[in-house]
């Protein structure tokens, strides 16, 4: 128990998420903050099928299975049918994997923040379509070794960088956007908390470590995603009405390569891609600061 968090859980132990799996993480704290009040769409992904093999279920609340590309769209019917009853007082969380999100699902996502409609939109961001065999997503990282971009002598893995789903949102119009990781379960409560609070499409992203994927020490994954904000590979901010505000600075980076030497899916990295990555790192970093301090709607 994390103190300072409701004791009520709404996302029951004994779910057969593989151990590490970051997602469960993330889950029962937002649930946390959603309350019993709440319905939950889930997008086909690894929380999905290991949540729920008939007759069981981890759910404790009313929770609704949609088809990898549908968690939104169904999440909007969900939120029309309350309010069409006056119900507009219950909570509505929609649920997917970044496969669900960045790629197969985000016409729906993108259709449903353009029409206004009042969830929160949860993407548990583990690099991967890691259900159907850890096939490279919008959201793998540059240079990660993935089954459809294994690393060769000629292609050292992923060569795109990861598609910036957040700021899209932002630029969706989304009254509120932010990003968290497990390694801080206060942080993802208060998130999601003031999502959910805000009228509108809300979408909070938790970085989840994934150690099958990522072939990474199962017993490490808090120590994985605390390290990726150490090193600024993922920044903790919030997007209020267009503002970008970071809520965790990061004045004293570590490198790069120690987050990277964490995972063997960044195994075959040479100086020269790590080199890459850590530009990669400074330069988003430094936007972000611009963003911040100019105070301007993204």
């Amino acid at each position: 128990m994390i103190r300072g968090l409701p004791e009520e859980e709404f996302f029951a132990s004994g779910h057969r998420a593989c151990a590490g799996c970051g997602a469960p993480i993330a889950i029962r704290h937002i649930l946390k903050a959603a309350g019993k009040n709440t319905i939950v769409v889930q997008a086909t992904g690894c929380m999905e099928v290991v949540s729920s093999p008939y007759p069981q279920t981890a759910w404790e609340i009313p929770w609704i299975h949609a088809a990898f590309e549908t968690a939104a769209s169904t999440a909007s019917g969900v939120w029309r049918a309350l309010k069409m009853q006056g119900r507009e007082n219950i909570n509505v969380v929609a649920f997917g994997g970044d496969g669900a999100t960045y790629d197969i699902g985000f016409g729906a996502i993108s259709g449903a923040f353009e029409r206004g409609e009042n969830f929160l939109y949860v993407c548990n961001e583990n690099g991967a379509y890691m259900n159907t065999g850890i096939q490279r997503s919008s959201a793998t990282p540059f240079g990660a070794s993935a089954t459809t971009t294994p690393a060769g002598k000629k292609i050292p893995g992923k060569r795109e960088f990861k598609k910036p789903v957040p700021f899209i949102m932002a630029a969706h119009g989304a009254p509120y956007v932010a990003t968290a990781t497990v390694a801080d379960p206060n942080d993802i409560f208060n998130k999601a908390k003031k999502g959910l609070e805000t009228k509108g499409p809300c979408y909070l992203e938790v970085f989840s470590p994934c150690p099958t994927g990522w072939h990474s020490d199962s017993a490490k994954s808090i120590e994985i995603a605390r390290l990726a904000v150490e090193t600024r590979i993922y920044p903790l901010f919030e997007i209020i009405n267009g503002r970008v505000k970071i809520t965790r600075d990061v004045p004293e980076p570590k490198p790069v390569e120690e987050y990277l030497k964490t995972q063997g899916r960044f195994k075959h990295l040479g100086s020269e891609d790590i080199k890459t990555i850590q530009q990669r790192v400074n330069e988003t970093w430094e936007k972000l600061k611009k963003m911040e301090e100019s105070g301007c709607k993204y």
